[in-house]
């Protein structure tokens, strides 16, 4: 595995770390809150942007425009059923959620949440290292590098273990503040 593969593989760890964030709720309306709702259409189950168009009309409020009238019902009761705590408003034609502001209470828990992303893509992080370096361990056994590369690997490794880990830091750091700014 070479640093290129590695760092890629840590990259895609941290940028699944910021879309988990991207749906937690700060004290605005945001698109990406709905990212991880699926509604069950036809059969399936569908990401809710694949059947409609969402859109902010102002910082409080979330409108899904559905593609197909018929899928109202559906994304409704996947929004109800969804963790997000919003109540839905149904008009016949567009849904409305009113994103009211954050209790200290809600914030707290969002702040858990995002910690709880954070340590995710930390653990997905650590894994890859792991793995890298069982590799590196396996290829000094197997006589292909020396004692000393197998070092100097490792620790590349592991640096680029502690760069990824601290980005994801920050952007717990950035979400928290996020979370917590009335």
């Amino acid at each position: 595995m070479s640093n290129q593969e590695i760092e890629s593989s840590m990259r895609k760890s941290v940028e699944a770390a910021q879309r988990n964030f991207n749906t937690i709720r700060t004290g605005r309306a945001n698109p990406s809150l709905l990212d991880r709702i699926t509604v069950e259409y036809y059969g399936a189950d569908s990401p809710l942007k694949s059947l409609a168009t969402i859109s902010t009309p102002d910082s409080q409020t979330i409108a899904i425009q559905p593609f197909d009238l018929g899928s109202l019902a559906l994304i409704e009761k996947a929004i109800v059923s969804s963790d997000l705590g919003f109540t839905p408003n149904n008009d016949g034609k567009i849904i409305r959620i009113n994103v009211p502001p954050l209790t200290e209470e809600r914030r707290k828990e969002f702040c858990k949440i995002a910690s709880k992303y954070a340590e995710e893509g930390k653990v997905s992080l650590r894994n890859i290292r792991r793995d890298a370096i069982e590799k590196i361990k396996k290829r000094e056994k197997a006589a292909e590098i020396s004692e000393d590369q197998s070092r100097d690997q490792q620790e590349n490794v592991q640096e680029l273990t502690n760069k990824f880990i601290t980005e994801i830091d920050k952007y717990l750091q950035s979400k928290e503040t996020d979370i917590l700014k009335v």
